[in-house]
């Protein structure tokens, strides 16, 4: 057995359908994406939810280190276009809005970032992070105007669709929140990439393969795949100092990947495969460091295995609607 000749030449000789080469395929250019950060917070940073954030995060782990506070987003650009076409001879570029969540302010203030990014030289779109319970209506109008004119992601942090999972993470909403806010979305035509992690304590591997059904009944356009590891001042070194954490292998977390890539519909984008972080904040894995060896294992292991994204994919199956009543059964 082996993949499929369509897929194999859709996908450029990959096993899976990747991120860049959708951009390549759309843009006919080197495209790359600059990270920006605003100085926004989070609902459970600041009170309205939750305090403290995510058990996991620290800013830091996608933050470059020459970032200053309130730096406008021209002068972000200016910087990461500058260091892009130096090192990869970059041509065009998606602003990335990535630090905490980016849809967590007034509309008018959102509506005026995201177009001083468009207006810079060079942006042919945006990509917006964000939290299932910061996107009103209001705010997805916007996004679905902007999205008329410009090439948009909206990345949608869901982590885990086990509502007991988000409980001990310090989430702050539960699935039922992402799947209204994917299908409001969905209702202004707006791409969704969303987030997961691979690898909570308490989440066996059928739980974990049981997620990409319900990416593929809601329709999601885009996933980017993280293994759980463990930043330097967070809560969550403290459990792993403990001896709460049990991490992957790499071998063990690349497996479980490729099963999980395995059942998801072939036309779904690929963005990450996995997690990285810079090494100096980085206490565990330490594998997750070295980001071109864990590519490398990744492409060896689907090699390996002549697998590909969507050998199992069911499409009646993972088709069927989505609602509240499904969400409440899948988190039991």
């Amino acid at each position: 057995m082996s993949i499929p000749m369509n897929l194999h030449n859709h996908w450029r000789g990959k096993r899976f359908n990747s991120f860049n080469r959708v951009l390549r395929d759309r843009f006919s250019a080197r495209v790359y994406k600059i990270g920006l950060r605003l100085d926004f917070t989070c609902p459970n940073r600041d009170g309205k939810v939750a305090v403290g954030g995510c058990i996991y995060c620290n800013n830091a782990s996608h933050t470059g280190q020459n970032y200053r506070p309130r730096t406008s987003v021209t002068a972000q650009l200016e910087q990461g276009a500058l260091a892009l076409k130096k090192r990869h001879q970059a041509e065009k570029f998606i602003a990335y809005f990535q630090s905490y969540s980016n849809t967590y302010d007034s509309v008018a203030k959102l509506s005026q970032l995201y177009r001083e990014a468009l207006d810079f030289p060079g942006v042919v779109g945006l990509a917006i992070a964000t939290r299932p319970d910061c996107l009103g209506d209001d705010i997805l109008d916007l996004l679905g105007e902007l999205a008329q004119r410009t090439y948009l992601w909206l990345e949608v942090g869901l982590e885990s669709m086990y509502d007991r999972t988000l409980a001990w993470v310090n989430r702050g909403h539960v699935l039922s929140d992402y799947i209204d806010a994917v299908e409001r979305a969905k209702q202004r035509q707006l791409r969704i990439c969303t987030h997961l992690i691979l690898g909570f304590p308490g989440e066996s591997r059928a739980e974990i393969l049981a997620t990409p059904a319900l990416l593929n009944r809601l329709g999601i356009d885009g996933v980017k795949l993280h293994n759980l590891h463990v930043i330097k001042n967070t809560q969550l070194e403290q459990f792993y100092n403990l001896g709460q954490v049990p991490l992957f292998s790499r071998e063990e977390y690349v497996n479980l990947m490729i099963d999980f890539v395995e059942r998801l519909d072939p036309e779904m984008v690929m963005h990450r495969l996995s997690g990285e972080a810079q090494r100096a904040i980085t206490i565990a894995p330490e594998w997750s460091i070295d980001k071109r060896g864990v590519h490398n294992a990744i492409v060896k292991a689907f090699e390996a295995r002549d697998t590909w994204q969507g050998r199992l994919f069911a499409p009646d199956q993972d088709r069927q609607p989505t609602g509240a009543a499904w969400a409440q059964g899948a988190t039991l």
